[in-house]
């Protein structure tokens, strides 16, 4: 049993657990097939949960809170708090889809675009014999603003009861949708996964290992996609602010 404390950050709480420690914990929501909300915060949401009290909603419903991103951790020992390491979607994915193979459950890809939720499916599937994929789609651009793509969708999703919903609609966009609809899912678990569909499908490259390690990947992937990254990694500086303000209060207390 974990018995770290928990990283207050602010004002929401991350749970301090590695990476098995997550998985773990996840495949224990999927099983009780409650819909549960897993969010995984990075820098990017942190500054925005300094300003958008709908996405506070967001995390205040999750059931775990994940860091991914290797600016949290940097600031959670910076603020006298360590998390063991980082627990990214992309990692999440392979990691839960093996383990949903050893158990038999069930898993459903919603987002990425056309053709590549079905690739990803089938790398997985050849990756982790037995993998029970219920379902994969790619809805169309403005899906959440269209009432029947909506309920088409849900009903979808509910037809199959996955276990675990793998949701890769980019961020804050998941994080709303799943919320919105949480109560008219009948899934174990949901989580955003940003791009590890596209991932693991092999259609968009990750940053080499040791980049990873070295918390470059934002660096690689502002390379691989400058005009569509660039504006949020510049609103990042603003996280190192938000942190330090925060240790300035710790200290004053």
């Amino acid at each position: 049993m974990n018995s770290r404390p928990n990283l207050h950050l602010n004002g929401i709480e991350i749970d301090n657990l590695t990476f098995s420690e997550a998985v773990e914990r996840i495949i224990a929501l999927a099983k009780t097939l409650q819909s549960q909300l897993v969010v995984t915060p990075n820098a990017d949401h942190i500054v925005r949960l300094a300003d958008d009290a709908a996405f506070g909603e967001v995390y205040q419903k999750a059931a775990l809170r994940v860091a991914d991103g290797m600016p949290l951790i940097w600031a959670s020992k910076f603020l006298g708090n360590p998390l063991p390491e980082r627990v990214t979607g992309a990692d999440l994915l392979p990691a839960l889809c093996e383990q949903a193979a050893l158990y038999g459950l069930r898993v459903y890809l919603l987002g990425a675009p056309d053709g590549v939720g079905l690739l990803a499916a089938k790398r997985l599937k050849e990756c982790f014999h037995g993998l029970q994929v219920a379902g994969v789609y790619s809805p169309p651009f403005g899906f959440e603003h269209d009432a029947d793509e909506q309920k088409r969708i849900i009903d979808n999703i509910n037809a199959v009861k996955p276990h675990i919903l793998f949701v890769g609609l980019g961020s804050p966009k998941q994080e709303f949708w799943m919320s919105n609809e949480q109560s008219k899912l009948h899934v174990g678990v949901m989580l955003g996964i940003g791009a590890a569909i596209a991932f693991a499908a092999g259609t968009e490259k990750r940053a080499p290992r040791w980049m990873q390690k070295m918390g470059l990947e934002w660096l690689f992937r502002l390379l691989q996609n400058p005009k569509h990254l660039a504006k949020r990694y510049w609103k990042d500086f603003r996280f190192f602010r938000l942190v330090f303000q925060q240790w300035q209060q710790q200290k004053s207390a």
